[in-house]
């Protein structure tokens, strides 16, 4: 089974976490392709059997590139085994208003665009402290220190849950498989 990773990335987590997905893939003994969807206006690769996208939540908000790109593409990815990662800090948070605003980023996503995926999963992001200018870096220091993850602002902070990332791969690559010999 062919299985399309397309992703956005802003500041690496979500490129990451789709590196991860592509390998857990592989493991599996399927084929994974990974796009960088920011980077394509079109796109050209052998009609994949499934398709994961994963996109992060800053400011509230996917990045244009990504939901522009399942705007136009709706009706491809309803054609086939979809899912969906949704990758934000405000997932891993203490306070329950914002983990429950940031589990419902995917279904505002999927009634503004019409795509329906199998699945969805949210993934916990991190701070790339490393990668910030010294104003954001003050900024996202403050921030971890009001969420408990205390930091010098000098070292990356990774929430995402690795394991459970897996298991929702392996359960969607088994749904995926499942539809494919139905189909």
């Amino acid at each position: 089974m062919k299985i399309l990773i397309a992703y956005t990335s802003i500041e690496g987590q979500t490129r990451k976490i789709a590196e991860v997905i592509a390998d857990r893939i592989e493991e599996r003994g399927n084929s994974a392709a990974l796009m960088n969807i920011a980077g394509m206006a079109e796109f050209s690769l052998e009609r994949p059997d499934a398709v994961i996208l994963c996109a992060p939540i800053h400011a509230g908000r996917y990045p244009t590139p990504f939901t522009d790109f399942v705007h136009r593409e709706k009706d491809w990815l309803n054609g086939l085994p979809s899912a969906f990662v949704s990758v934000s800090l405000s997932i891993h948070s203490e306070h329950a208003d914002e983990r429950r605003e940031a589990e419902n980023y995917p279904e505002a996503l999927k009634a503004e665009t019409g795509w329906q995926p199998l699945m969805h999963h949210n993934a916990a992001g991190a701070l790339r402290f490393t990668e910030y200018d010294f104003f954001k870096r003050w900024m996202m220091k403050r921030i971890a220190e009001k969420e408990g993850a205390a930091s010098n602002g000098k070292q990356d902070i990774e929430f995402t849950d690795w394991a459970a990332l897996a298991a929702f791969v392996d359960q969607f690559a088994e749904a995926a498989q499942k539809e494919q010999e139905a189909g």
